[in-house]
């Protein structure tokens, strides 16, 4: 590693205690915005880092620039100069890519080939009507015009209001929290509020919000692999390369920095200027794309068939209807017709249905707390089958409180800050001294306390002003911060020891910190005075961790006294009870140790991470034994309950202790009779073989690494499974494939599909540490947590739980659910709308008889069922009993049979009244046969089907409840109600223009109530005996999770079938 703490450094960045400049003095002499730009550019160059550090020396160091950017390094910017640095330099907000004007989506509508061809052929026809007959013949060619144009305007609004939406999520995805240094407070406040000269602080796992110039650095990398393209972690540090660009992500250590570049200005948003980032489209878009497809490819054949029938029956057949009508009006009208088939049968509106379905449920997820960063996690989690969830923070509140401990050797069993306890008297003041000491400077976190409104002038971070102790950044740490400020401790002061400590600076102390892999954290503090050698700084080893891994490498403990005494083995038993003792109480059990003159062991200036772990973490003294309690969300128990029901297994995945997770598990539901709880040492020894036994019941998996949690995501999905030898080589080093791949976790992919058919589980993950994003990544849908996750985390996710809660988990997947009932309920309306009008356009075609719907007709047809039946079940609100239902598998089927039953007892029922009414009309209504009349009123009735078979449509199993709800679907309820009154327009007032006539009340109620007869035919299809298969479920069998069966419904059979019967024979007969 780097030498960090280069003794040939300047000194003058060693102290950095400038005295304050006037504020007001400060503020009037800012250097003006060209003065900043050419000066930092000078330092700011990309990929130049030896050019940048010679210049950087000649402009004065780090001292230099801050001092033209007038920032005081030890107590940051004034608040009075927040407002004004904004309007000089700007705030830290990256520039959006240009968007598409509604006039731009409204030109790129009409690229369809289809659309451009019936454009064309409509032109056709407004020329050669217009040469035939001067008076009217341009209306038909006009009225296509307009009905393509309101197509595209409706086409256009549409992907407009995708855009904003797609927009606004990716703003609130981009709306993340840094801490900065202001007035010599540390505040929180939103990444775009951060201005030029801005003092900032990060540690591992965050992202690095602007261009900046260390200050302070303790064993810093960085990835920048987003800008430069190179895969390996940079180290930074302030002699060599003391630079940190925005967009990039601190992948170790912890570094305070001064902002040089923000937002437009930063290199990152130079980059992103530029950039145009694109909706990727979901699985169920993709496989509704290849659907359509076919359902297109139908419809060319459909039309090419239709336009052959009409050209047989003209050349052939020689219809008296025909015998004024040229060949080629009448082969341009075949032709028209034709392309209006393919029109209606292109189901462009199945993709826009789920476009229309998951904006509209990304923004209803958003207010339960669930950012959608990836729009096919929103739809891959409705049929989740495996829930990995995090303990800490998720299934718990994330509230530590240290609330009995051994301290010193003295026992205390109330140390709650509410409880105003005091220390024991017994134990002396170099103890509570050395267990300070270990508390404020073997930690990371903040405690941010009592939030005044002058800390965040200028800005508009917080709604409200928030009283209580915030704790920023790992929250046992904080629990421990919040104890030594507590009276408990006598009020310490923490952050007068870490700037004692000097961490980040040359020959400052030194910090490695927590990892969930090794479970525990080391500080080499340098203490000052001399050794018995006379050597100028005496440093200190302060190491916290979990409680019975600490406990193993300490050979002594620290008495009442100070004094230093063995740890005999009875000693050691003892304190492993009280390990124990914790754990099954549910709390956490947590260790402080030290070991002094560690400078006699290794060189602190230049020892890395694994020389301490190796050579000073062992024989040490134990300081304390701390339990930690952190309380289960109240929700997580009927959160857990909903889950299991819905046919989703849930298992905790944590790094605490054995006997606090089982303790925790059981409370939360999640460990059952009969459940199976290891740990992460036992789960790595297991062949696949042995995993596939047990992982049906394995519900905790404790003292866990992130390796375990991906290997356990990758053996249940099979998302990354090596697929080649050398993929399994990769994995496993210096291992024998041909002897060893049945033998080592995770398997390899040929004998996992064969173990399983080759269909895994659908998984999700929770994770909220930098270690986290493999497992992330591995999961079919990654859940990391807003408040308590790390930028990493937060990257490598599919959805962000902006409140860390497991039941915002629970309505991710009721949404999913959601989204994915409402494109089978589209889909089955829309297919059976294409099934009619295809067929009735064919039939009367080879029957001789005038396509009764023209190509008007037919693309107001095509506007109902696509852009209004997208718009109305699209935006259907999820029910609670979606999660009564078990997930779907993986390869289910999008039309299930209940569908394909209901798709085709409607389309009979409309291809039967549209056929009696081809028939029977003229004679029923009393008009000509093939008239205007006639075929206003086949049209009528067949649009009136379309209205109620909606209603139909709203169910997809045997459910007969069309009213259900209702009123929470005001989309639905004003597509509706528009519909009909379009409808009532387009007939009464659209003349030869959309080749209707106005029909009497009478013709009106008849034609309605034929439409309306779907809803009795709705009911009685149901009464088929179609279930859907059990095979196409996965998931959790429980006896409360079902598959949907067929409800009974005898006695409204009673009642629903006279009505029926009797309304048929009204409108028929009478």
């Amino acid at each position: 590693m780097t030498d960090t703490r280069n003794n040939n450094h300047h000194n003058n960045d060693r102290n950095h205690d400038d005295d304050d400049d006037d504020d007001l003095h400060a503020v009037k002499s800012l250097p003006s915005p060209s003065k900043v730009r050419e000066t930092i550019s000078r330092i700011n160059e990309p990929q130049s880092r030896e050019t940048n550090l010679s210049n950087l020396v000649s402009l004065g160091s780090i001292d230099g620039i801050a001092s033209f950017l007038h920032t005081n390094r030890s107590s940051g910017l004034s608040s009075s100069s927040i407002s004004q640095r904004r309007s000089l330099y700007g705030c830290n907000a990256l520039p959006s890519s240009p968007r598409k004007t509604w006039f731009q989506l409204f030109v790129d509508s009409f690229d369809d080939e289809t659309v451009q061809i019936l454009i064309a052929a409509a032109i056709v026809s407004l020329l050669v009507g217009m040469y035939d007959d001067p008076k009217t013949g341009y209306i038909e060619g006009c009225a296509i015009l307009a009905a393509v144009l309101i197509v595209s305007i409706v086409t256009a609004c549409n992907d407009y209001q995708k855009e904003t939406q797609f927009r606004a999520l990716s703003k609130a995805n981009d709306d993340v929290q840094v801490l900065v240094k202001r007035d010599n407070v540390i505040v929180s406040i939103a990444i775009d509020e951060v201005v030029l000269g801005d003092i900032i602080s990060v540690e591992a796992g965050d992202s690095i919000p602007c261009d900046g110039l260390l200050i302070k650095a303790d064993s810093l990398s960085v990835d920048e692999s987003a800008l430069t393209g190179e895969p390996m972690d940079v180290e930074k540090n302030l002699v060599q390369d003391p630079f940190v660009l925005s967009g990039c992500i601190a992948t170790a250590g912890t570094a305070e920095f001064i902002a040089i570049a923000v937002g437009k200005d930063s290199q990152w948003g130079i980059i992103k200027a530029h950039l145009e980032k694109e909706q990727d489209q979901t699985p169920l878009q993709e496989k509704l794309d290849s659907m359509a497809q076919i359902i297109g490819y139908v419809g060319m054949a459909s039309a090419a068939a239709t336009f052959l029938a009409m050209m047989f029956i003209y050349i052939v057949v020689q219809p008296e209807y025909l015998k004024d009508t040229s060949l080629f009006a009448h082969a341009l009208e075949a032709f028209i017709i034709g392309v209006t088939i393919v029109v209606v049968a292109v189901p462009e509106g199945l993709p826009l249905a789920v476009t229309i379905a998951l904006a509209y449920s990304t923004k209803k997820m958003l207010r339960d707390k669930n950012l959608i960063r990836h729009l096919a996690a929103c739809e891959t989690m409705g049929n989740a089958t495996n829930i990995c969830s995090d303990k800490t923070g998720t299934l718990t509140e994330n509230r530590m409180t240290v609330v009995k401990g051994i301290f010193a050797n003295v026992r205390q069993d109330d140390t709650a800050p509410e409880s105003n306890t005091v220390l024991n008297a017994d134990v002396s003041d170099f103890a509570r001294d050395i267990i300070l000491q270990n508390i404020a400077t073997c930690s990371t976190a903040r405690i941010l306390t009592k939030a005044q409104p002058q800390d965040l002038a200028s800005s508009d971070v917080l709604e409200e002003v928030d009283n209580r102790m915030h704790v920023v950044g790992n929250k046992t740490e904080g629990a421990l911060l919040i104890l030594a400020q507590s009276s408990f401790m006598g009020g310490d002061d923490y952050e007068v020891r870490r700037a004692r400590a000097e961490f980040g600076l040359p020959r400052g102390s030194r910090i490695f910190p927590f990892s969930s892999k090794r479970k525990r954290m080391s500080v080499l503090v340098k203490e000052g005075g001399k050794d018995d050698n006379g050597s100028d700084s005496v440093w200190t080893l302060y190491h916290k961790g979990a409680g019975e891994i600490v406990l193993e490498n300490c050979t002594s403990f620290m008495d009442k006294d100070g004094s230093i005494q063995p740890m005999t083995s009875e000693k050691k038993r003892e304190l492993e009870n009280v390990i124990s003792s914790f754990a099954s109480q549910a709390l956490r059990c947590v260790a402080l140790a030290h070991r002094p003159d560690i400078h006699k062991v290794i060189d602190p200036d230049t020892c890395t991470e694994e020389d301490c772990a190796s050579k000073c973490e062992k024989e040490m003294t134990l300081d304390a034994l701390v339990g930690i309690v952190d309380p289960l969300r109240g929700d997580v128990v009927d959160a857990v309950k909903t889950c299991q029901k819905a046919g989703i297994f849930v298992r905790m995945v944590t790094g605490d202790n054995l006997e606090t997770a089982k303790a925790i598990a059981k409370q939360a539901g999640i460990l059952t009779e009969g459940g199976l709880s290891m740990v992460g040492e036992e789960f790595r020894k297991l062949t696949p073989a042995q995993l596939d036994e047990i992982l049906p019941r394995l519900q905790v998996l404790a003292r866990s690494s992130p390796e375990d949690k991906h290997i356990l995501v990758e053996r249940l999905n099979g998302g990354l499974m090596p697929k080649t030898k050398e993929e399994w080589m990769e994995a496993h080093p210096g291992r024998d494939w041909e002897t060893e791949r049945d033998l080592l976790l995770p398997g390899y992919y040929d004998e996992w599909a064969q173990s399983r058919n080759g269909v895994g589980e659908v998984v999700g993950v929770t994770g909220d540490g930098t270690n986290d994003g493999p497992a992330l990544k591995a999961a079919d849908v990654g859940l990391s947590m807003g408040i308590s996750g790390t930028d990493v985390a937060k990257n490598a996710s599919d959805i962000i739980i902006m409140d860390d809660k497991f039941s915002s988990i629970v309505k991710a997947v009721l949404w999913g659910r959601s989204v994915f009932d409402n494109i089978r309920k589209f889909l089955q309306f829309q297919l059976t709308v294409n099934v009619v009008a295809l067929t009735i356009t064919f039939i009367s075609a080879v029957a001789g008889y005038r396509p009764p719907l023209n190509a008007v007709m037919m693309l107001w047809v095509n506007l109902i069922m696509d852009t209004m039946g997208a718009l109305a079940l699209g935006t259907e609100p999820p029910a609670s009993n979606l999660l009564l239902r078990r997930p779907y598998r993986r390869d289910a089927s999008l039309i299930n049979l209940p569908m394909w039953r209901n798709i085709l007892a409607q389309a009979s029922y409309q291809l039967g009244l549209l056929i009696f009414l081809l028939q029977k009309g003229p004679e029923i209504f009393g008009c000509a046969s093939g008239s205007t009349h006639h075929f206003t009123i086949i049209f009528n009735a067949f649009v009136f089907c379309q209205v109620f078979n909606e209603f139909n449509a709203r169910e997809i199993d045997d459910v007969f409840n069309p009213l259900k709800n209702l009123g929470q679907s005001p989309m639905f309820l004003g597509v509706i109600i528009f519909t009909i009154f379009a409808q009532w327009v387009i007939v009464e007032f659209g003349g030869d223009f959309t080749q209707t006539r106005p029909l009497t009340f009478e013709e009106w109620k008849v034609t309605s109530l034929l439409g309306a007869m779907s809803i009795p035919v709705g009911f009685i299809m149901r009464l088929i005996p179609v279930n859907e298969n059990p095979d196409s479920f996965a998931g959790l069998q429980t006896d409360e999770s079902s598959v949907p069966v067929k409800k009974g419904s005898s006695i409204l059979t009673i009642f629903v079938l006279p009505i029926a019967a009797a309304i048929m024979y009204k409108v028929v007969f009478d």
